[in-house]
């Protein structure tokens, strides 16, 4: 662990107490852990650690395992909170000797960290504040990776990102705001070390059995799987199960959503395969000319939730995100209830002018750089914020999805998807054919997702990975890399372990199951319905019913918290 005090200007290291990594892998669950007693510190306070963790298993050939997670705590929505980004930085970082990069104090002036196998090197960047997220990696060099923070991050806003140089984001819930208010503007990262395996046989072994699982799976490797169009691949399934947000939730079917599906973001962009390093699948998508194209949350949000049919609006949308370092479903979502609010959507080129007005903090920009709920609250009309826990849902409508419905609420870090991510068994059908429409078995459902994705998140792997290979295959990754046997029970109890943990910071500082409900649009407004297919409100008794077994599951109070004020001193 590579430690940085940014108001002394020091670094040092420290060893990871091995009973830390067992409990908790790396990655997420390592990050979280390390937040232990220091969860309650507001998000904006110097002593408010920013963790870079990578997995035990980056630095190998494992198949998506060059990734990390960044922990925090969100000033979005005050959770506990935690992102996961691929690309070369996390495998640089590693090759530097650091499994954890703990970053706490406050710098008086603009610095960029550079960590290389020989420690810390802080210097000052006064030059690079205000630049945008491309200017900075440009100015830093080449040869090197880079995580930066664009203007958003400088100026505060709740939901800035953190970026990483290769396009990859540390997405989601404000992080690149807590790395604003340290004066901090980019991290860069070199090395030269090698991970060593234990047993190389057996993992050779491990990585074939998932390679094949891949190549067998049509969600990845399909004719119209991820690995062809990418995440954009969904835009027309959700179209068929007319389930896709428009007019901020008002409405579940956009008509026009074939102008930014898959195959148009091929055929105008003249997309090509990309993706983060080492990766098989090469998920994302690029022009000719490099420049990112967007993922299927942000190509629904800018487009549906907002009424844009325009393709061309909608990339230019996402990489103005993209340089001034913001969230595009955040962004995107927080515009909508703004647009509902005063009764217009905003138009393309009214988008752009907004982002670019929230980054810097200017104008209508100062109240939308807030995000959705305080947006909403601010204009005394707090329905309008599709959010759970201050976090503005994705491009999921949950009245046509009832795991995901629940998934949104006991997720940890607010409104969220990857928590659980029931979609893949209510609409892809995998691994299991689940009925979208019922209640019924989600609960239990829900919990072990979030178990089996806690573990993902800590290993850390790429959960698409998951649409093919399973804990059993990543579980001999893991054991022939350490040379420590972990079966797949063991990796769920692990994620188990981690799951509560979240909670447990959370409802100490607060949260209950007051927190755990969807907006009240999706309990007394129906969805789009057509085309043989009903899309009613959802049950609230039905509803709360589930949650309540949850809780139960969880071993938590009827109101969502820990009967054992202890529970976290009985953990390792």
């Amino acid at each position: 662990m590579l430690c940085v005090d940014l108001t002394a200007r020091e670094s040092w290291h420290e060893k990871i107490a091995p009973e830390f990594l067992h409990a908790y892998l790396g990655g997420r669950g390592l990050g979280v852990r390390l937040m232990r007693g220091l969860h309650r510190i507001d998000p904006f306070e110097p002593e408010m650690p920013l963790i870079f963790a990578a997995g035990p298993l980056c630095g190998t050939p494992a198949p998506t395992a060059a990734r990390l997670s960044v922990v925090s705590r969100s000033p979005l929505t005050g959770t506990i909170y935690d992102c996961s980004a691929g690309g070369r930085f996390a495998w640089r970082l590693k090759a530097a000797g650091v499994d954890a990069l703990v970053i706490t104090g406050k710098s008086a002036t603009p610095v960029v960290i550079a960590v290389t196998p020989a420690g810390a090197e802080i210097s000052d960047a006064p030059q690079l504040w205000g630049k945008t997220v491309h200017e900075t990696v440009a100015a830093l060099g080449n040869g090197v990776s880079v995580a930066a923070i664009g203007p958003a991050g400088e100026q505060g806003v709740l939901f800035a990102n953190i970026m990483m140089g290769e396009g990859n984001s540390v997405g989601r819930g404000g992080l690149g705001a807590v790395m604003g208010a340290k004066g901090l503007k980019a991290v860069v990262v070199n090395g030269d070390l090698s991970v060593t395996i234990a047993d190389r046989e057996r993992f050779d072994k491990a990585r074939q059995d998932v390679m094949r699982l891949f190549r067998a799976s049509p969600v990845i490797f399909g004719e119209l799987g991820i690995a062809e169009y990418g995440t954009p691949a969904l835009v027309d399934l959700m179209r068929q199960r007319r389930m896709a947000p428009t007019d901020n939730f008002r409405r579940t079917v956009f008509e026009e959503s074939g102008n930014y599906s898959g195959p148009a973001i091929r055929r105008d962009f003249q997309a090509k395969k990309d993706g983060c390093y080492g990766c098989p699948i090469q998920c994302k998508k690029s022009t000719p000319s490099g420049e990112h194209l967007p993922e299927y949350e942000t190509v629904s949000h800018f487009g549906g939730l907002n009424g844009i049919a325009s393709l061309a609006a909608i990339v230019k949308s996402n990489t103005l995100c993209n340089e001034l370092g913001l969230d595009t479903i955040s962004a995107a979502a927080t515009l909508s209830a703004w647009g509902e609010a005063r009764g217009r959507f905003p138009d393309g080129e009214e988008v752009q002018r907004l982002l670019a007005d929230i980054a810097f903090r200017r104008g209508d920009g100062e109240l939308l750089s807030l995000g959705s709920r305080r947006v909403a609250e601010a204009l005394g009309q707090p329905g309008l914020s599709m959010s759970v826990k201050g976090l503005e849902l994705p491009a999921y409508d949950p009245r046509g999805a009832y795991g995901m419905a629940l998934a949104y609420c006991t997720s940890n870090r607010g409104g969220c998807h990857l928590r659980a991510y029931p979609i893949s068994h209510e609409i892809l059908r995998k691994p299991i054919a689940t009925n979208r429409f019922s209640f019924s078995g989600k609960a239990r459902i829900i919990a072990i997702a979030e178990d089996t994705n806690a573990a993902v998140d800590s290993l850390v792997a790429c959960k698409f990975s998951f649409f093919g290979a399973t804990l059993e295959e990543y579980a001999e990754l893991l054991s022939a890399t350490t040379g420590i046997d972990y079966s797949p029970q063991d990796l769920k109890e692990i994620g188990r372990r981690i799951c509560l943990t979240e909670r447990f910071y959370n409802c100490d500082n607060g949260f209950n199951v007051a927190d755990d409900c969807l907006p009240e649009r999706f309990f007394v407004e129906p969805g789009s319905s057509g085309e043989g297919v009903e899309i009613p409100p959802l049950d609230r008794p039905r509803f709360e019913e589930e949650l309540q077994k949850y809780y139960w599951i969880r071993g938590l109070t009827r109101e969502g918290t820990f009967a054992d004020p202890d529970f976290l001193l009985k953990q390792p």
